[in-house]
């Protein structure tokens, strides 16, 4: 006769909820130290336009030149007129215009100061002007 095989479950102990370790200071302090990172690099990602493909386009076709200061100026308002509830928003600079999701934080597309005098603008909840 075969004896039949029986497999047996280990037992775990069982133990109070109130037992768990407690954090330590250390373990808050390298939390804290986490999450500041983590929101410098949200807010730091968050500040930057990125330009769509047809805005790219768009500004080399154009021959739309920006310098570094003049998009982190654009980028700050942008930032600034999100904060305030604007979704898309006419950005007027010397030399052009852009239509910018501050939702998004992007350049959707862009033009020259020439093009955009005969334009008319619709979808946008706020216009931006930098000088």
């Amino acid at each position: 006769m075969v004896k039949p095989f029986i497999h047996q479950v280990p037992l775990q102990p069982i133990t109070p909820k109130n037992t768990l370790p407690k954090p330590n200071q250390q373990n808050k302090k390298v939390e804290s130290s986490f999450s500041q990172h983590f929101n410098e690099a949200l807010k730091n990602n968050s500040e930057k336009l990125t330009i769509s493909k047809h805005a790219s386009i768009r500004m080399e076709q154009r021959g739309i030149k920006i310098d570094q200061p003049l998009w982190d100026k654009i980028a700050m308002k942008v930032m600034e007129a999100k904060q305030k509830g604007v979704n898309d928003s006419l950005v007027l600079v010397k030399d052009a215009a852009l239509i910018v999701s501050a939702k998004n934080n992007t350049v959707i597309t862009a033009m020259d100061k020439n093009e955009a005098c005969s334009q008319i603008f619709t979808n946008i909840s706020g216009a931006i002007i930098v000088e």
